[in-house]
């Protein structure tokens, strides 16, 4: 035959109604015996109070003084156990979001009031603030003393200064 199955395969799925439907039914019921409920007990109570614990650390440790109880050949069994048991019971996973910075397309800019440094000048509180900027991308920053969070400070401090950027460095 040219598609490459069987004449009994292919007469199977002529008979059929509709192709895609599955002929098994799922079920849900165990095919085996659990093979690590002798340990997984004592494996919970283990995990609820250090949920970090590893599941082959955890494993050999439990199988130690055991003999031949557990095999250990059922390390992969008692992974996805645990594995199951951190994802429906686990402790909840830290979200976080990448940030993607292309080159050219970011500038971040602050202003740091500088009042609490104590920075004096014959005995008085210089009173100022920091125009700070960066380059997400390249990690390129540069800092400008400011007198306020306004449209000029921010001019002041992103216009280029005939011998360079002044305060200019990279940042590793």
């Amino acid at each position: 035959m040219k598609a490459g199955m069987s004449r009994k395969t292919a007469a199977k799925y002529l008979r059929q109604d509709n192709v895609m439907e599955t002929r098994q039914v799922p079920h849900t019921w165990r095919t085996r015996e659990d093979s690590v409920e002798a340990i997984w007990p004592l494996a919970l109570a283990m995990l609820r109070e250090a949920p970090e614990l590893e599941a082959k650390a955890l494993f050999e440790h439990l199988t130690d003084g055991r003999g031949d109880a557990i095999k250990p050949g059922l390390l992969r069994t008692f992974q996805r156990r645990v594995k199951s048991w951190r994802l429906a019971e686990g402790p909840a996973k830290e979200v976080f979001f990448t940030q993607d910075h292309p080159p050219g397309k970011t500038l971040v800019v602050d202003w740091t009031g500088m009042n609490g440094v104590g920075i004096t000048i014959q005995g008085k509180v210089y009173a100022h603030k920091l125009f700070h900027a960066v380059l997400p991308y390249s990690n390129w920053e540069w800092a400008v003393r400011a007198y306020s969070e306004s449209a000029l400070s921010l001019w002041g401090g992103l216009r280029p200064r005939w011998n360079g950027w002044a305060g200019c460095r990279r940042r590793s």
